[in-house]
């Protein structure tokens, strides 16, 4: 294997790629292309040493749900997100230089070994975060400042109990470091009685209940007070979102933001109109539709979080970028814990 120098002349660099829709172990390919072209105005080159594996990324190779599946006229790089050095910049950049780390997103081909980017989209990694945290810096805080916004929303100033589903998953032990925080009446949903057992140990002050027990939805319903939630981050969707549905009281909201479960839920078994319920469909996809102050302000918190808090930035595991297969399957581990990596060595 070739790795790419500085100049980026004769060499070739390792990434993962697919050239169709289907499930990742099936469809994606190590392969060696030729690395990205020397950046322009504006832009950076950077080595990629680690990138997470997100359900999302896997989602975006499968094809999402109601979303044709596709073969594409040249393959495509999965992934966002990522942590490196800063190889090259483009001229007119002043505060990025070569041999920084940075974090980026959303920049496509985060699976690869080198990418260049905007450099509105790349930040540097603050002294004393780690590798492992920088390589998780940005997507998970920014859907939690996402998820937060339209959990203002949906409440319209009134201070009714949220659930959240797939509670002991990255995102979701943000939003419970962040109820904490913000005194958000919060109700925790988990697959297991392990799983509830341990993010009870780590939130002793919310309600943790497993969907394993038969009588999950009773409880749910004695943590809301009897009356029920007024708005529901679902990460899980599928068979379970009506189930969802009927844990909300009337007029309330379902979020949707992931679509790690199974199954489907027809639209017209919600009884959206006799209980005035919303489904609202929410993603960091969106996030750079925002301003750039605003976009400032978020990468900000994040940066913040990864320093004062990288306990809530677990690795599941690391993976050199050949071994994809086996991180592939590690996501998918039943009680996993944590975000795998994607690994490259250092130049």
């Amino acid at each position: 294997m070739t790795i790419i120098n500085n100049s980026g002349n004769g060499s070739v660099m390792r990434a993962i790629a697919h050239d169709r829709h289907g499930e990742a172990r099936r469809v994606l390919r190590l392969s060696e292309q030729p690395p990205p072209a020397a950046p322009a105005a504006g832009q950076v080159r950077v080595r990629v040493l680690s990138r997470p594996v997100h359900p999302g990324d896997l989602a975006g190779v499968q094809g999402f749900p109601g979303a044709p599946r596709r073969r594409f006229a040249a393959p495509r790089i999965p992934g966002l997100e990522g942590t490196g050095l800063v190889e090259t910049v483009g001229e007119g950049v002043r505060h990025l230089r070569p041999g920084q780390r940075v974090a980026f997103f959303p920049v496509p081909g985060a699976w690869s070994e080198v990418i260049t980017a905007p450099t509105d989209l790349v930040v540097p990694v603050p002294d004393g975060v780690s590798d492992e945290t920088a390589a998780l810096m940005l997507v998970n805080p920014l859907t939690l400042l996402t998820l937060l916004r339209a959990v203002e929303d949906a409440r319209h100033g009134r201070a009714g109990p949220v659930v959240q589903t797939a509670a002991g998953s990255s995102v979701g032990k943000l939003v419970g470091a962040a109820a904490v925080e913000h005194d958000i009446p919060l109700v925790n949903l988990v697959r297991s009685a392990e799983g509830a057992q341990t993010l009870r140990q780590r939130f002793p002050g919310l309600p943790t209940i497993s969907t394993a027990d038969a009588d999950w939805r009773t409880q749910v319903r004695d943590a809301t007070g009897g009356r029920g939630a007024q708005v529901v981050l679902d990460a899980v969707g599928g068979s379970l979102t009506g189930e969802l549905a009927g844990l909300l009281d009337d007029g309330g909201t379902l979020i949707t933001y992931g679509q790690l479960g199974s199954g489907s839920t027809p639209l017209e078994s919600l009884a959206l109109t006799p209980r005035a319920l919303t489904v609202r469909g929410v993603t960091v996809g969106r996030w750079t539709a925002r301003t750039p102050d605003e976009r400032a302000e978020d990468v900000a918190f994040a940066a913040r979080l990864a320093v004062t808090a990288p306990d809530l930035f677990e690795v599941a595991a690391r993976y050199d970028l050949a071994d994809f297969a086996k991180a592939v399957d590690h996501v998918h581990r039943p009680g996993k814990s944590g975000t795998v990596l994607l690994t490259s060595p250092e130049p």
